[in-house]
Parts: C-alpha cells; structure tokens; sequence
C-alpha cells in the first residue's frame, strides 16, 4: 500500500451510507486495517479512515467517511455528502427492511451529492447465509434499474470488500482521467501523457458487477 511520505496523485472522498447496524463500520474496518470486531458498537457522529492504493500506477488515497444510519444523526448530511466522489450504499442481507429503506438513502445521496457520484449497492452479511432475507435477484435488479454497481459482502470474513472499494475507486479514477482528457484537448493540448494505460486492473478475483453508467 505504499510508506507514508510517497507522493499522493488523487485523493477521494467515499461515504458509507444505510441502516444503522448494516455492518458500515466493519466494512470500513476491514478495508481499512484488516480488522473486524464482533463487538463493534454503533458508531457516534462521523469518523473518516483512509487507504492507500495504487490504480494504473497512480497513488490513489481513499478518504472514507463513516456516519451512524439512525434518524437523529440527519443533521450531518450537508458536510457528510459535500465533495464525495463515490458512495456505498450498504444493507443488511438477513433484514430486508435494511434493503427497503436503501431507496431513501439513495434519494438523500442524489440530493445532497454530486450527480456524477459512482455509487456500489452492497449487500453486506453475505456469510449469513441461512438468514437471508434479501434475494441476490433483487438487490440485482435494483441496481440495474438506477444505474448502480453491485456487490454482496462479507466484513466478517472478508469477502469482496476489497473488491468493492476498487470497483468505486477505480470507476472514479477513469471519469476523472477522462475530465481531464477532455480538459485538455478542449485547450488545445492534445498531448495527455500523464493519462496513458487507460486499461485498469481490479485486484482480486473477477466478480460479477453490471457496469451500468454512473456518470453523465
């Protein structure tokens, strides 16, 4: 993941959004620390941890914000969402009011965030397999129709979230990489070096994520 002092390319804000006790936090812990707690309490205003990581031979730092899902913490949305670039938006598989409510935390996230923000669906608690209360084909059909990627996980056990962080950084990275493109050949530059290799590699094993667009 790189030392401390290496040069930084791109910094990007991430937020965690869903129901409280859907798992956000252990979902950050992993991604960022490897860690998981079984006794992990429901998390109090707003906390940010960051990783670092490399796409296409750029240093990328995530900045990812974590915020409780219950009511009286609303009032923190404003800052919460301002200069996001990508969200996840995450629900429990064994409670399905956790997937029915993800409807309204999407319309918080489109009125409150830039509306080219990359958003990934997440079905978290995925190695709870017996208490499933949350089809795979329904989450799946959600996210085709608005547009958003998807990916069932597991902080208990690790599955796909590193997976799921890349797929958001790295869609990031290619809108970015294609404003500044654009940026430059409107200017008549016509010389992106520093945008070569737009082919990027997502570590880890091939997932199945519908590559709907998430940008204008």
């Amino acid at each position: 993941m790189g030392s401390g002092d290496q040069k930084i390319d791109y910094v990007f804000k991430v937020v965690l959004i869903g129901d409280s006790a859907v798992g956000k936090s252990q979902i950050l812990a992993r991604f960022a620390r490897n860690e998981f707690s079984l006794d992990s309490k429901s998390t109090i205003g707003v906390e940010f941890q960051t990783r670092t990581l490399v796409i296409d031979h750029k240093s990328v730092k995530a900045q990812i914000w974590d915020t409780a899902g219950q009511e009286r913490y609303r009032a923190v949305t404003s800052a919460y969402y301002r200069g996001a670039v990508g969200a996840m938006l995450v629900y429990d598989i064994t409670k399905r009011q956790t997937f029915e409510h993800i409807p309204r935390w999407l319309e918080e996230l489109r009125n409150h965030a830039d509306k080219n923000i990359v958003i990934i669906l997440i079905g978290n608690k995925s190695d709870l397999e017996d208490q499933r209360e949350v089809p795979t084909d329904d989450a799946k059909e959600f996210a085709e129709t608005e547009g958003l990627f998807f990916l069932e996980t597991s902080a208990l056990v690790a599955t796909n979230v590193d997976t799921a962080f890349t797929t958001v950084l790295t869609e990031i990275y290619n809108i970015v990489n294609k404003k500044n493109l654009a940026a430059d050949e409107s200017q008549g530059n016509g010389n992106p070096a520093s945008l070569s290799g737009k082919k990027i590699v997502i570590p880890g094993p091939a997932q199945e994520i519908p590559k709907k667009n998430t940008c204008c």
